[in-house]
């Protein structure tokens, strides 16, 4: 059964509409319940309106560069270009800030839920996570959808075509040839580069405001001062909070948003430079005899063209089930709720995937056994970044055990951990890449990507329940509430920690695979005409371009390095102001160590707020103009070696990074719990410390480098039509 074109479109639009109706009412579920006392209210207030003035004056900074950008689109393709960049980078913001409201608005009544029993408070937390999970989803599809309807004669069979334009400057520089591109692509392509530019700037400014803040707190507070964490007695506790929801709820969401986008864009991309040039052997025999299709005619174009907005919109009825499946559940285990949840989107996802492909499209079962791959390397991904930082497992209890030694053991015994850690995902994202492509070649790995991404809305939903969770007991602890409130939030707290772990791996392996299928459209963009669309081959070795490639390896292998390091100095240069700004305000005034002074919480806010919207320029600017350089120097095929380069070491870097960071947080953690001398002994701080050093490697540079590198390849993807083949100085 094929269906009518419009209702290709029709359907994943209602679906996102249900998602956002079903947003709504969790929203207005969650703002139903008691915000708690006086002390709470303040505190809250505190929190929310800190998070709203650096969303506000972060959107601030992002609007003159995303307007600058949107001119340069303009002036180089035309006005289509930059209105889907512009709408890229609108619902980017738009789910961002949904989210980070809700959850400002869900942590004090998760911290007052708690003293009614841990089943309510986890189900406020939840719901509040789920609004920006549905928001996250229902928001990247809507958007496309909508960019599609509105150059919708760009996506039709009769109307595709390989253009052709003259650009001034650039096709001087190419020697007098014209720029090549399919226009449709390009249109799609602009929307999720404006969708990975607010991302990154979300990932990075949340990631240093947050961490910047965490280390000053918990450095002058735990080990200098000896008081407890999210005492009200700390200045820096209330940037602390603010910084759980600019950096793990805006940041997170905007960053597998533009995975989800950029995982959609790719198979769409690829479809149609499939369709220009399907009367190619190469195409006919390599890519559309293994889809089960002798032809990709215009009769069935657009089940074809369709199909992973199709995918995506079951991945987010699946999700909406489980979401449901963990809101109604009466069970006491948090950890097994929410994990069954997600099982649970997954395996309805599988099952809607099969109904789709064999119901709504031309191919025969290979999309469908790809998503079955992505979904089951998401999964086992997940499960792997458990394992290594999580305090239930070996790893993290031995990691403990060695922060009797000191800090430097500590650092250097989690540094170990975090190298160790790679192995087992880089395996399944080896074997997942090397089965999809025995099954259907580029396309099957973009299917791959997609499948991982399919239910996006439940990975986001159980992911921003943790610093909501967070959020709550910090408050608890501030307001002075019954030791049986702050049990509870500790245990919310606590799975959250294990979430947000499995969050991160998935958010890694995602953006490995989107970056995989991006740079599998990359590989077919630019072509000057039909018959030269064929399989793509890159000779590392060739005598006219192989230095060039290795080049472009190296310098993109490099990139990552330079990038964390800009972000690993803006961390310490704010934390160092912050600690300053601490010291300074207990030490001028005594009174606020014994309880009977508030402290300056907005100075904190200030400092944080102020630096990471300075530092988050320039480490943006690195991913635009990067791919840009290598492409107009040495070339478009030195520019498919230099995303390969990137790729491979920022998903190495990015898994040591959230894991080292993951695993020394909860040593630190099980040792609170009173193993090896508890809270207060040498071990304690040692592990604080280890802490402190792994607090800018999980949620600042390990999460910034999952939109690096998909950033870089959807830049390369939009303009490879500006680049010469060889670099511009061979002759």
């Amino acid at each position: 059964m094929i269906l009518d074109n419009m209702w290709y479109l029709i359907i994943p639009v209602a679906v996102c509409l249900l998602g956002l109706v079903v947003a709504k009412i969790l929203a207005s579920f969650v703002m139903r319940q008691d915000k708690g006392n006086e002390n709470m209210t303040e505190v809250h207030g505190y929190i929310r309106s800190g998070s709203m003035m650096f969303m506000f004056e972060e959107a601030r900074v992002m609007l003159a560069a995303l307007v600058i950008i949107a001119a340069v689109l303009w002036a180089i393709w035309d006005w289509q270009i930059a209105i889907s960049f512009t709408i890229g980078t609108f619902c980017s913001g738009l789910a961002g800030f949904i989210g980070m409201n809700m959850a400002t608005n869900a942590n004090v009544r998760t911290a007052q839920a708690a003293s009614g029993g841990f089943s309510k408070a986890l189900k406020v937390a939840f719901s509040g996570g789920a609004v920006m999970g549905i928001s996250v989803g229902s928001i990247a599809l809507l958007g496309l959808c909508f960019v599609i309807w509105i150059f919708r004669s760009q996506f039709i069979a009769d109307n595709l075509g390989i253009e052709s334009i003259r650009v001034p400057l650039i096709s001087d520089m190419l020697g007098g040839r014209e720029i090549n591109f399919i226009k449709g692509a390009l249109i799609i392509s602009a929307y999720s580069m404006g969708a990975s530019l607010v991302a990154l700037f979300d990932r990075v400014g949340g990631g240093i405001y947050t961490k910047a803040a965490d280390m000053a707190a918990d450095m002058v507070g735990k080990v200098e001062e000896s008081i407890p964490e999210d005492d009200a007695r700390n200045p820096a506790t209330i940037a602390d909070n603010v910084g759980d929801n600019v950096g793990d709820v805006g940041g997170l969401g905007a960053d597998l948003l533009e995975s989800f986008v950029g995982a959609i864009i790719s198979v769409i991309v690829i479809t149609l430079y499939i369709y220009v040039g399907r009367s190619n052997p190469d195409i006919t025999s390599g890519i559309l005899s293994k889809l089960g299709l002798g032809d990709l005619s215009a009769a069935n174009f657009a089940g074809a063209l369709y199909l992973p907005i199709l995918l995506v919109a079951g991945g987010i009825i699946a999700s909406l089930a489980g979401i449901l499946f963990v809101t109604l559940s009466k069970s006491e285990n948090a950890h097994a709720t929410l994990m069954n949840g997600t099982r649970l989107s997954a395996l309805l996802t599988a099952g809607f995937a099969y109904f789709v492909v064999s119901k709504l499209s031309p191919f025969n079962l290979v999309p469908f056994w790809s998503v079955l791959i992505g979904l089951g390397s998401g999964i086992l991904i997940g499960f792997t970044s458990e394992y290594f930082t999580s305090y239930q497992f070996k790893p993290v209890k031995k990691l403990a055990e060695t922060c009797q030694g000191g800090a430097g053991v500590t650092v250097a015994a989690g540094l170990g951990l975090g190298m160790k850690s790679s192995f087992f995902p880089v395996l399944i994202i080896t074997a997942a890449t090397i089965f999809s492509y025995q099954l259907g070649g580029l396309v099957a790995i973009t299917y791959t990507a997609l499948g991982m991404l399919s239910f996006v809305v439940m990975t986001v939903s159980v992911d921003t329940y943790g610093p909501i969770a967070d959020n709550a007991g910090g408050i608890s602890q501030m307001a002075n509430l019954p030791a049986k409130v702050r049990e509870v939030t500790d245990e919310l707290d606590s799975i959250g920690n294990t979430t947000a772990a499995i969050g991160k791996g998935f958010a890694i392996g995602s953006a490995a695979f989107a970056s995989l299928g991006l740079i599998a459209a990359y590989l077919w963009s630019a072509i000057g005409s039909a018959q030269e669309i064929n399989l793509p081959n890159i000779q590392l070795l060739s005598p006219e371009v192989g230095a060039y490639v290795i080049a472009g390896l190296l310098l993109g292998a490099m990139v990552p390095y330079v990038f964390s390091s800009l972000l690993i100095e803006s961390v310490s240069e704010t934390a160092d102001k912050m600690i300053i700004e601490v010291r300074r305000q207990f030490k001028e005034n005594p009174g606020i160590l014994k309880g009977e002074v508030i402290p300056d919480y907005n100075k904190c806010i200030a400092i944080s707020s102020s630096h990471s919207l300075k530092k988050m320029v320039f480490p943006a600017l690195i991913a635009v103009i990067t791919p840009l350089l290598i492409g107009m120097l040495l070339g478009r095929v030195a520019l498919a070696g230099f995303l390969f380069g990137s790729l491979l070491s920022a998903l190495l870097l990015a898994l040591l990074c959230a894991n080292t960071g993951g695993a020394l947080d909860n040593a630190k953690k099980y040792i609170e719990t009173g193993k090896f001398g508890g809270k207060g002994s040498k071990a304690h701080a040692a592990s604080v410390a280890g802490d402190t050093f792994g607090d800018p490697l999980k949620d600042t540079v390990g999460p910034s480098l999952d939109i690096l590198i998909k950033l870089m390849s959807v830049v390369s993807l939009l303009f490879a039509s500006l680049f010469p083949i060889a670099p511009i100085f061979m002759k």
